[in-house]
């Protein structure tokens, strides 16, 4: 099947597609900010973050407010394409089956 050969593997993790999923509709978000939107631990997060970083799907921003450190996230253009692309392959793999 030609769709299976599009089919982005890094989306094969549920977390990763659900990071992908709301850091392309979001400027940015905190670590904190995904740990709870996804319920996930830290380990869990930082772990899948960090495949996500390796691809160059997403990029941090480290800083402090007040003595706070605060890292925030946001999918980078080959991220969002990336993802986009995926997408369309799942859509129309679905409509091939339909």
């Amino acid at each position: 099947m030609e769709w299976l050969e599009k089919f982005n593997k890094v989306f094969e993790s549920k977390i990763r597609l659900g990071l992908m999923s709301v850091l392309v509709v979001n400027d940015a978000l905190s670590f904190n900010e995904l740990k709870e939107l996804l319920q996930l631990t830290d380990g869990n997060l930082a772990s899948h973050l960090k495949a996500l970083e390796e691809t160059k799907y997403i990029e941090f921003q480290k800083q402090f407010l007040g003595r706070k450190p605060l890292t925030t996230y946001k999918a980078t253009e080959v991220g969002h394409k990336a993802f986009t692309d995926h997408l369309q392959v799942l859509e129309n793999m679905i409509r091939q089956n339909l």
